[in-house]
């Protein structure tokens, strides 16, 4: 047994151990129970001074001094200043429909890669252990790490997709909708609010989300901007500023929705052409490359058999 091998061992014990000692101790009620300071603190946060009290007990705006940072909100911090771009990935979060703000998907990225480095380390222990360890696998736990951050953004991005797919589709049907409301003689925004209170689907739920925004104030014209911002989807941006003219200038709201329900079909009709073009160019390779070259292996190979053989 070579002293690698030794180590290995060594670590792969002292970390199934510390895991275990781990295990116990969040399992006392009087490690898991919450401190009776963070208990407390919210109460006398009006007598005493922010500095005493734990950075947990403080709001976490940035407004108030937070005091010393943990390890775990340094390498958060780090990990949020390596990648960037905080306001596209606040928009694709309102894009995917979660309800996350760009820390907390942040954290768990990089709890994902903290898991994928694990995960690496152990395989590389394994490995060393049987004694099939070899130079490049100690590039193993990096590797690991990068693809579990990158495969969480993948997935993220996917979701993204899916949802304004999702919305693409459910645009047509909800115009055709809230133009049947007011054809009816309901104003524009009890008949958004009817079809946030009886429809289903994800575009549902961000009218939903307008008429909460209505409901607390804010104008109807500013909370349907504010959807069209998050969303970023052609088609419903197009739709919601010809509704706000119309409602600025007293056209009527009925005929603007047909055509807009229109256009959006007609988009709809497009975007699925293009799509079966896509799909016909790929349909085309396994037969290139599969189908054509083993028929003409088929044709071939019979009479090279027999010209090898000197027959005929």
């Amino acid at each position: 047994m070579n002293p690698f091998t030794t180590m290995a061992i060594a670590v792969l014990w002292g970390g199934v151990l510390s895991s275990g000692v781990l295990c116990l101790l969040t399992a006392i009620p009087r490690w898991s129970a919450t401190p009776l300071m963070l208990r407390i603190a919210p109460y006398v946060r009006d007598v005493v001074a922010d500095a005493d009290l734990p950075h947990v007990a403080l709001p976490r705006a940035g407004v108030l001094p937070v005091g010393e940072r943990t390890l775990w909100r340094r390498l958060l911090a780090m990990f949020e200043r390596l990648l960037g771009a905080d306001d596209v990935l606040r928009r694709r979060l309102s894009q995917a429909g979660l309800g996350l703000d760009t820390t907390t998907f942040r954290a768990r990225q990089l709890g994902w890669v903290i898991v994928g480095v694990m995960t690496g380390a152990l395989t590389v222990i394994v490995l060393a252990v049987a004694g099939r360890m070899s130079p490049p696998l100690a590039l193993l736990p990096t590797l690991a790490g990068a693809a579990a951050g990158v495969g969480y953004e993948a997935r993220l991005a996917m979701r993204v997709a899916t949802r304004r797919g999702r919305l693409t589709d459910e645009l047509p049907t909800t115009l055709e909708f809230l133009a049947l409301c007011l054809s009816a003689g309901e104003g524009f925004l009890d008949s958004v609010r009817r079809v946030a209170a009886v429809g289903s689907g994800e575009l549902t739920v961000e009218f939903r989300l307008v008429v909460l925004a209505v409901g607390t104030g804010e104008p109807l014209a500013d909370a349907l901007g504010e959807m069209t911002r998050r969303l970023q989807l052609p088609g419903l941006t197009r739709a919601v500023d010809q509704v706000v003219a119309a409602l600025e200038h007293g056209a009527p709201l009925s005929a603007v929705l047909h055509a807009q329900a229109g256009d959006a079909r007609e988009d709809a009709k497009r975007v699925l052409i293009e799509q079966a073009g896509r799909k016909e160019i790929l349909m085309l390779l396994p037969l290139v490359f599969l189908i054509l070259p083993l028929s003409v292996l088929f044709a071939i190979y019979p009479g090279l058999f027999i010209l090898r053989l000197g027959i005929g």
